[in-house]
This record gives C-alpha cells, sequence and structure tokens, in this order.
C-alpha cells in the first residue's frame, strides 16, 4: 500500500521568490526525484541508474531528457495526433542545460546507463521552467543513491539599466541586455550559456560572478535536502586497467607515443598513432589475450597525458601554434551563383559553407512551445556530415549537437540583425560543415556573418567567434589557455570556451568543462584573449567583405513593406479574399497582411516592375478619396447620353458626367470613350449619390 511516511516539503528563498522542493511523495521506483515548485511554475525530475554496466562500454552512457507538456500552459498541441510529438529545439537545447553541469560530476570509469527526466508541469511566463528544471536535476541525483559529486546550483540572469537581475521575469528579459544561464557548484563554474547585446567583458564577468553567488546559497539547500532524505551512495566498481597491464603498456609504447605526436601534420599525426596502438596490440596479444580493451585505455590516457603535458610544460601545441596563435584564415563569398548570399569561411582544417536565404516575413518558422514566443523570424541551422571528418557514415537528421551549435551561432548573431521595419524579411541561414578539426560551430558565426553580407542584409555589426581551451594542474591550480582550440585539444583540454561578438562587445558565450569547475581568474584570462582573437578573424573576415552588399541578389524577393489602417484590412482582403487574390493575379505578386497593418508585397526576379503597382491598387482601395484626387482607372460601364462609370479601385467607381469627358459638345459617350478604356481622372464632387469625376486624359 502506498505511504506518505516519506513525504518531505522543503523550502527556501530563491532570488527573491519562494522554492519549494518536494520529496517522497512521487516517483517513488526511481533512484532520485522531486518535484519543484517555485510560483506557478512547476517541474518533476527522476533519475534513474541500470543495476550493472553496459558490456564493453568505453563512454558514460548518460541521457537527459526534458519534457515539454503542452497542459502546462493550457494549450492543446496542434496537427492531427494532437500529443506531443518530437521534443521542440528549444526543449532539446534545456536538456542540453541539464546534461553540461551534471556531467562532470560523475565518477571516472562508470558505465552504467543513467537516465534523468525532467517534465515541465506547469508553466508560469514569469518563471522561467529552465532553471527550476536544472536545481531539480541536482537535487535527484542528490539524494539518490547514485555516485556523483553534486550539488549544483542553476539560475538566470539579466542586465536592465546596468543592474543585475536573477531569474528576472519575461517583461524584464525583454528589456534585459544580458541572457545568461548559469550553473556551478559553491565552489566553481561548470556552465556558461549566454546570449547578450554587445557587452563588454566586465559586464559579461559581473554577471557570471553575481549568478555564482546565488548558486552558493541554492547548493547549500540541496545539500540539506541530501542530508535529511538521501539516500546512501552505492559502493560501485568503477572500470580501470589493471595495474600491471597499465604499467606494461606505458613502459612500451612511452618512446612510440613520443614518435607519433612530434609530427604537427594532423593526418600524419593519426597514422603514426594507428601504427603505434596495432603495433601495441598485437605485442601484447599473447601476453595478455583477453584484455585489448584494458590495452587501448591505456594507450588513449597515456596518450591524453603526453599531449596535456607537452602543451602545459613546453608550449608545443599539436600543430606547433604558440598558444594565443589562430590557425591560417582564408574566406570567400558570393560562390553560389543562384542563392541570395554565400561565403565559404575556413580558419585551419575547419571549413564551412553558409548560405543565407530571404523570404516573406509570412514564411518565418511557426513556434509551438510553453513560452509566448509563437514565431521565429531568424532561423539558423547547422550541419554536420561525417565526410566533414573523414568518416564514412550515413546522413542523419540533426543530432543534439547539432541543434545545440545552430542555437549558439543563431543567439551570436540575432543582436545585429536589422528590425523587421528596416529589413521586412525572414531570414534563413545554413551552415553546412565542409571540414571539421575544432571550433566548427564558431567558424559557423564566421561564415554566417559573411553569408548575410553577401545577401545584402544591413546587419548593425559583423560578428565572429573563437573557442578557447584550457589545461588546468589539479594540484598545483596553474593553468595555460589555448587559443583557437582544434580537436585534439578539445578531446583532451578541460575546458571548450566559445566566446562570440563584434568589435564592441559579447554576443554569445558557451561554455563546456571537463573538470568540477573555473576560478573567477580563468574566466577573465578566456574572455580577454578570446576578445584579442576575435579583433584579429573580425579583421581577416572584413578584408574579404567589408560592408553588407548594398543591393540583394537578382534571385532574391523584393519587398514593398508599407501600413494601411487596421480596419482597412478586410476591404484588401475582400470576401472570401476575392480583392487580394485578384490583386495578386494582375500583378503576379505575393502579398502578405499582418494585423496591425502591416502590407508586404514581394516580387521576384523579373517582375520587379510590379510591386509599385500592386502598392498603388492596395492604397487606392484604403485610401478615403477626397475632391481634388487625381486616379488612373478604366472604364466599367457606359450610359450613352449620361456619362462613362470609372473603376478606379477593386469594387469602388465613380461617374464622369458627359458634360465632363471633352471641352466640346458631345452627343454619345461613345464618341470619346469605349469600355475598358484606361483614363486619368479627378475628384470634382462626393455626395451622397457616389464620386463625380472629369476627365483629364485618356491613355489607350
Amino acid at each position: 500500500m502506498a505511504s506518505l511516511d516519506n513525504y518531505r516539503v522543503f523550502k527556501t528563498d530563491y532570488a527573491g521568490r519562494e522554492l519549494i522542493v518536494e520529496t517522497g511523495k512521487y516517483m517513488e521506483q526511481a533512484n532520485g526525484a522531486c518535484v519543484v515548485r517555485c510560483g506557478d511554475t512547476v517541474v518533476s525530475v527522476n533519475v534513474c541508474m541500470s543495476p550493472t554496466a553496459r558490456e564493453g562500454m568505453d563512454f558514460f552512457p548518460l541521457s537527459v531528457d526534458y519534457e515539454e507538456k503542452m497542459y502546462s500552459v493550457g494549450k492543446i498541441p496542434g496537427g492531427f495526433k494532437k500529443r506531443e510529438g518530437r521534443a521542440a529545439d528549444k526543449a532539446i537545447l534545456t536538456a542540453r542545460l541539464i546534461d553540461r553541469p551534471i556531467r562532470p560530476l560523475f565518477p571516472k570509469g562508470i558505465f552504467n546507463d543513467v537516465v534523468v527526466v525532467a517534465t515541465a508541469l506547469s508553466v508560469d511566463p514569469d518563471i522561467a521552467p529552465e532553471p527550476i528544471a536544472m536545481i531539480g536535476s541536482s537535487v535527484a541525483l542528490s539524494i539518490s543513491d547514485i555516485p556523483w559529486a553534486g550539488p549544483t546550483g542553476s539560475v538566470q540572469v539579466g542586465l536592465v539599466d546596468g543592474k543585475y537581475v536573477i531569474n528576472p521575469d519575461e517583461a524584464t528579459r525583454e528589456k534585459s541586455s544580458i541572457h545568461l544561464s548559469l550553473a556551478g557548484t559553491k565552489d566553481a563554474i561548470l556552465m556558461i550559456e549566454a546570449g547578450a547585446n554587445e557587452v563588454t567583458n566586465e559586464e559579461m564577468v559581473g554577471a557570471i560572478m553575481f549568478g555564482h553567488e546565488e548558486i552558493k546559497k541554492v547548493c547549500a539547500f540541496i545539500e540539506s535536502i541530501a542530508a535529511e532524505v538521501g539516500k546512501p551512495k552505492k559502493e560501485m566498481e568503477f572500470y580501470h586497467a589493471p595495474e600491471e597491464i597499465d604499467a606494461a603498456v606505458r613502459a612500451y609504447v612511452s618512446e612510440k607515443l613520443d614518435w607519433a605526436l612530434s609530427t604537427f601534420d594532423r593526418q600524419e599525426r593519426q597514422k603514426r598513432e594507428d601504427e603505434v596502438s596495432a603495433d601495441t596490440l598485437a605485442h601484447f596479444a599473447d601476453i595478455y589475450p583477453d584484455n585489448a580493451k584494458d590495452i587501448k585505455d591505456t594507450i588513449y590516457y597515456f596518450t591524453k597525458e603526453k599531449v596535456r603535458a607537452r602543451i602545459f610544460d613546453d608550449g608545443v601545441r599539436p600543430d606547433g601554434r604558440k598558444l594565443d596563435e589562430v590557425r591560417p584564415i582564408w574566406c570567400e563569398h558570393g560562390v553560389l551563383p543562384r542563392v541570395h548570399g554565400s561565403a565559404v569561411f575556413t580558419r585551419g582544417q575547419t571549413q564551412t559553407l553558409t548560405t543565407c536565404t530571404l523570404g516573406m516575413l509570412d514564411e518565418a518558422q511557426k513556434l509551438e512551445g510553453l513560452d509566448n514566443e509563437d514565431h521565429k523570424r531568424y532561423m539558423h541551422h547547422y550541419n554536420f556530415p561525417g565526410y566533414c571528418t573523414g568518416e564514412a557514415k550515413p546522413l542523419r537528421s540533426p543530432g543534439r549537437r547539432e541543434i545545440g551549435h545552430g542555437a549558439l551561432a543563431e543567439r551570436a548573431l540575432i543582436p545585429v540583425l536589422p528590425s523587421e521595419d528596416v529589413f521586412p524579411y525572414s531570414i534563413r541561414v545554413v551552415n553546412d560543415i565542409l571540414s571539421s578539426n575544432g571550433s566548427s560551430s564558431m567558424a559557423s558565426v564566421c561564415g554566417s556573418t559573411m553569408a548575410l553580407m553577401d545577401a545584402g542584409v544591413p546587419i548593425t555589426a559583423p560578428v565572429a567567434g573563437c573557442a578557447m581551451g584550457l589545461i588546468k594542474d589539479p594540484e598545483t591550480g596553474k593553468y595555460v589557455i589555448m587559443t583557437d582550440i582544434q580537436g585534439l585539444e578539445d578531446f583532451f583540454g578541460d575546458m571548450d570556451f566559445k566566446v562570440a561578438g563584434t568589435s564592441k562587445g559579447i554576443t554569445a558565450i558557451q561554455m563546456d568543462i571537463k573538470i568540477k569547475g573555473i576560478s573567477e581568474e580563468i574566466l577573465l584570462d578566456a574572455i580577454a584573449k578570446a576578445n584579442v582573437a576575435r579583433q584579429f578573424i573580425l579583421g581577416k573576415m572584413l578584408e574579404c567583405i567589408p560592408e553588407p552588399n548594398k543591393e540583394l541578389s537578382y534571385y532574391a524577393p523584393k519587398i514593398l513593406s508599407f501600413f494601411i489602417d487596421p480596419e482597412k484590412i478586410g476591404d484588401v482582403v475582400g470576401k472570401q479574399g476575392k480583392v487580394i487574390n485578384s490583386i495578386i493575379a494582375e500583378t503576379g505578386t505575393k502579398i502578405d497582411i499582418e494585423d496591425d497593418g502591416r502590407v508586404c508585397v514581394a516580387a521576384y526576379a523579373g517582375n520587379v516592375e510590379n510591386l509599385q503597382k500592386a502598392k498603388d491598387i492596395i492604397l487606392s482601395i484604403v485610401h478615403e478619396p477626397e475632391v481634388g484626387d487625381v486616379f488612373i482607372g478604366q472604364v466599367v460601364r457606359i450610359l450613352s447620353s449620361i456619362g462613362a462609370f470609372v473603376e478606379f479601385a477593386p469594387k469602388k467607381d465613380g461617374m464622369i458626367h458627359i458634360s465632363k469627358i471633352s471641352s466640346r459638345r458631345i452627343n454619345r459617350v461613345e464618341d470619346v470613350l469605349n469600355l475598358g478604356d484606361t483614363v486619368k481622372v479627378e475628384i470634382i464632387k462626393i455626395g451622397e449619390k457616389g464620386i463625380d469625376f472629369k476627365l483629364l486624359e485618356k491613355l489607350n
């Protein structure tokens, strides 16, 4: 029988709001579970671990899922099935936010499946569920029996009018120049994800350290929960190679690895490493016939130690660069003739082809999520095919990494995009990674800037990005920062710290680390060196394309944007869309009308001259005629002895009395005008019976 004997409720102040954690009431069969409430936002989180390790596993199989339940905001899902489907991009990005700070705190050598599931059950727009879910994951792990070196705390930080705000509400987020998600332990920062409007290094670091103070309080709160209801941690045997095998392999392979790592050419180094690995496995095949995994693991960790030592002790990077040196850069733009904008950005062995496509505002991506955002005008997509790393693998749909990298580049560029009033287009940018050896996401930022400029998008400033790396000695605390890290340095290093921005300031940051946090000193050092690298990279980009093209591509839609009285929209659309469809058919344009009265008229190559014609027709429909107005219209009806009726706008006409058709006396209207004639007329009277014209000119 179910019991509430273990039900506990814990409360604390969370940046001025009450945070409530409930345990022992729900999801009792999970290793650890809780429900976290803050205002009307409620998130449940649970964690489960398989009882045994996966056979043959050589990485930690941690899975994190974040479920957005549409009922949490009182919505019924769209589509035919009317149920939640594949996770939306924002849910995937939230799952990544939860994953990144908890992953480094699991013990090395754990190969049991661990699954964390966070579910948004109720969402208040003013209280974001993301940091609540991150806190819940920390609580669930802390009170579970799963070995884990937490707790962690999480917050969002904004900057409004020079003041930092923890967990800003919806209105404050709109005004904030920093949008920072932060996680860490009480001792150090573990994860940073930020977008910003060209803020300074000092402002960004200040936001991070301000947020860390709140994180310390959250960590203390979770420690008190674990002390009261936490389960004893499981006694587990974590995998490591037997000492005898580890020592023997190291002795045999040491000089061989030195030889393999002595070349600065990536392909040659990989070839040598493969030779050393094959030779070592063959050498020990008879001695340790059942320990191939142990031998491979020893080679891997020994290689990692040697690479790190060469960088840390000797300042020798795998490709021979100095610690603060950016790889060689070359770039080009306008490489594809039919696309609206294109560029190739190459840095070392990392290369991206970026394209920019412009469309009508009604082509913006429609969103269905838990917040109030219902469409996205700027869409940024990132693709990472197997061939970019020389791997023979089939193409797949974008994974979480691709979605995350695309979102980072998107976040970096949004602050410099022109408003809809200035540039009434939807914009899609696609990064296709052609070659990758580290920092492809930051190459994407650079390539995207150039593609936008090539397309003629009037961005306010070019944006570039650079990834910084770290190697830290855990014993002494000493460290080295590496500029523009490549794949091996990312793989064997302690940090991947990506900083993007303009020459003026930072627009995006993302930090992933493999150690248990970094200090303010490291943070300041990394951001300062990233700024130097960014200015250098921007210089190289501007040598290629110094400013946005003045003209759009011949193949891009040309758009006229203007406003009409919203109450007149019905007149333009007409019954069952007949009026607007007739304008589209007559002019060959595409017309989009927003609820606020914004009208966008688009024409493609070969039909641009009809833009103004479509605009004139629409304005004539919504215009309130006045005496003296001049129109061009068509004769649609004739009363032979009385006058001619002229349609000057769809469904609007007036009459030219026979006396106003000519300066000489005529007996019949047909003496001058016929049905279908195009005429220029002037309003001379507006009365109860309608509009009276006089003929100014017959145009055909």
